[in-house]
C-alpha cells in the first residue's frame, strides 16, 4: 500500500466512523464496519474502478453495511438484559469532530438511545441529512430510494424525534461547572449536595448487560436517584474506594469511574439543562468498557457474585 493511499484512508476514517458509530452505538462494531468499508475501497481503487469520490464511496458502503447490521441486530437488542445504552466514547475538543454543538448533541448517549426508536433506514436518512448535511440526491442513492421518498423518510424521522429530543444547557462553561460540582459531591459522598444539583424529575439509566448488577429499569425523581447514587458510591468505598476521573463522554460532561486497582468500573454521562442535571447514564457492562482500558477486578468480583446468586 502506498503512502498516499495510507494517508487517504487515515483522512477518511474519522468521518466514516462518525456515521457508523451513530448508526450502531457500538465502538467495536463501528470499527469493524469502517475496516470493511476501507478494504472495499482499497480493492476498488486497486482494480481501477472509476470512483468519483472515495469519501462518497466509503460513506455509501459504511451506511449500507450499518443498515444491514441493524436489521440483523434487532433480535439481540430486544433480548438484551436490562436497559441498553451505547458504548461510551471518551472525546476531546482536539480530536473530536463533535466539537460543534449540533454534532456533539447527535453523539450524546441520550440521543443515540433515542435513535433506537427509528428503523435502520430512517436512522440512516436522518443522520446523513440532519447531522452530516448530505444532499438528498446523495442520500437517495445510498439507501436506494427516490429523492421524494427519501425526503418523506427524513420528515417522518424528524416528526418522530421532535418532542423527545434531549434538552441540553447551551453554555458549555455552565455545563462544566455543574459537572465539576456534581462529581466533587459524588467523590465526597455528600448526599445533600448531590441531591441539590439534580432536577426534580431527573432520570437515572444504567446498563450492566446482565454481566454485573445494574438498574433493571430507569429511575426517576431527585430523592430516589440521589439515594441510589449514594448507595453505589458507598458500595465502592467498602470495596476499597473508587475515583471519578472527569472526562468528556460522547461530547458531554461525564466521568470514568475506576477502582482501587486503577481498572475501569463504569462511565457516567450527564445531561445538563436549566442549571440542573436532568439525566445520568451509567454504563457498567464490562463488554462496553473494554475498548477504554483494563476493567477493574471489582467488576469481575461483582460478575462472579451475580453468577453465584450473591
Amino acid at each position: 500500500m502506498t503512502v498516499a493511499a495510507q494517508e487517504l484512508y487515515q483522512e477518511l476514517r474519522p468521518g466514516a466512523f462518525g456515521i457508523a458509530y451513530r448508526m450502531l452505538g457500538s465502538v467495536s462494531e463501528a470499527e469493524d464496519l469502517v475496516q470493511e468499508g476501507l478494504l472495499r475501497l482499497h480493492r476498488a481503487l486497486e482494480d481501477g474502478e472509476p470512483l468519483g469520490s472515495p469519501k462518497a464511496y466509503l460513506s455509501t458502503i459504511v451506511t449500507r453495511l450499518a443498515i444491514d447490521h441493524l436489521r440483523s441486530a434487532r433480535v439481540r437488542r430486544e433480548t438484551y438484559v436490562g436497559e441498553w445504552l451505547p458504548e461510551p466514547l471518551i472525546t476531546s475538543d482536539e480530536d473530536d469532530p463533535s466539537r460543534h454543538a449540533e454534532m456533539a448533541d447527535s453523539l450524546s448517549l441520550a440521543f443515540l438511545v433515542l435513535l433506537e426508536s427509528l428503523s435502520p433506514e430512517q436512522r440512516a436518512v436522518f443522520l446523513l441529512r440532519d447531522v452530516f448535511d448530505y444532499p438528498y440526491d446523495r442520500i437517495a442513492a445510498i439507501v436506494g430510494k427516490s429523492e421524494a421518498a427519501t425526503r418523506q423518510i427524513a420528515t417522518r424521522a424528524r416528526l418522530h424525534l421532535a418532542d423527545r429530543r434531549p434538552r441540553y444547557e447551551p453554555s458549555r462553561r455552565r455545563r462544566e461547572e455543574l459537572a465539576e460540582r456534581f462529581f466533587a459531591a459524588a467523590g465526597d459522598g455528600d448526599l445533600e449536595r448531590l441531591e441539590s444539583l439534580l432536577a426534580e424529575d431527573v432520570e437515572l439509566h444504567g446498563d450492566g448487560g446482565g454481566r454485573v448488577p445494574a438498574l433493571a429499569r430507569a429511575l426517576y425523581g431527585r430523592r430516589r436517584v440521589a439515594h441510589t447514587l449514594a448507595g453505589w458510591i458507598a458500595l465502592g468505598g467498602r470495596a476499597g474506594g473508587i475515583e471519578f476521573r472527569r472526562a468528556k463522554v460522547n461530547g458531554h460532561p461525564g466521568a470514568v469511574i475506576t477502582g482501587a486497582d486503577g481498572g475501569l468500573i463504569g462511565v457516567w454521562s450527564l445531561g445538563i439543562a436549566e442549571d440542573r442535571i436532568q439525566s445520568i447514564r451509567s454504563v457498567v457492562n464490562p463488554d462496553k468498557l473494554a475498548h477504554l482500558g483494563p476493567v477493574s477486578g471489582l467488576t469481575a468480583m461483582l460478575e462472579n457474585a451475580r453468577r453465584d446468586g450473591g
